[in-house]
């Protein structure tokens, strides 16, 4: 490498550190390399250095929208076991995770047994959707539910409720594993700010019948509730659970099979 050569190098990075262009920073040695050999012209090493940047800064805002989810795990539609759940539709998930019910300010609700794969379909359609461009966060119920009595105990609710807005698409998990008290009304409040505003996906172990158990407020959980399934895909998730049948399985294998016909060695 000729010194002028290693000159311009140096002088395209510290450019490329000032004008914070860190994918074209990394990649355009190689990117000249290539050109170099395949007869580029200008223009078609200049595009192909912004395309280099473009690409780094497509995969800096996924990795960051990822991180903002707070997903406990990363699920994906691929890795789901559709088979299990005969009476989910696979093409209306599908179909869900092209992100369109959150251009259309929809709501998702994912009913079934503890153990059949909602929250796992939930984070699915979650990352489906940051890959699309949306904005994305999780967050199970009882834990929105503290911050929501906190925020109001500490007379800044409005500014919570407000942090939220920027959301396209808030997953709310394990509704109905608890009842949520004086918490109910704030969380009415939470998802009834978000109609016609921000999608919603919530999955719940109890049929809609019960979710008054957990509100505690008939008339409350009525106005809830027609909100919340007034633009809505309702996923129902009947069968066995995921993580029944996978001990099951385990136990099974670890005794020869004779689990599976009652027999269980101590």
């Amino acid at each position: 490498m000729s010194i002028n050569t290693e000159a311009s190098e140096a002088m395209v990075d510290l450019y490329c550190k000032e004008l914070k262009l860190p994918g074209l920073r990394k990649s355009f040695r190689e990117v000249a390399r290539e050109a170099l050999a395949q007869g580029r012209s200008h223009t078609e090493f200049l595009a192909a250095c912004l395309a280099q940047e473009v690409l780094s800064r497509r995969e800096s805002r996924l990795r960051s929208r990822m991180n903002q989810a707070k997903f406990p795990a990363v699920k994906t539609l691929e890795s789901f076991d559709f088979t299990a759940i005969p009476d989910l539709s696979k093409p209306e998930v599908l179909a869900l995770a092209q992100g369109d019910f959150i251009r259309r300010k929809e709501n998702v609700v994912c009913l079934g047994n503890s153990g059949t794969g909602k929250t796992h379909i939930a984070i699915a359609l979650g990352v489906a959707a940051i890959a699309a461009g949306y904005r994305v966060r999780f967050v199970q119920v009882v834990n929105l539910v503290q911050e929501l009595l906190q925020a109001n105990a500490e007379y800044r609710l409005p500014k919570y409720l407000k942090g939220w807005q920027k959301v396209d698409l808030v997953i709310c998990d394990e509704l109905g594993y608890i009842g949520l008290g004086p918490g109910g009304p704030l969380l009415f409040q939470f998802l009834a700010e978000r109609y016609e505003r921000g999608s919603v996906i919530v999955t719940s172990n109890l049929e809609f019948s019960r979710w008054g158990e957990v509100f505690g407020d008939a008339t409350l959980t009525a106005a809830l509730l027609d909100r919340l399934t007034h633009h809505a895909h309702i996923l129902l998730f009947n069968g066995q659970s995921y993580r029944f049948k996978e001990s099951r399985e385990r136990q099974v294998a670890a005794t020869g099979g004779t689990a599976e016909k009652g027999v269980v060695n101590n």
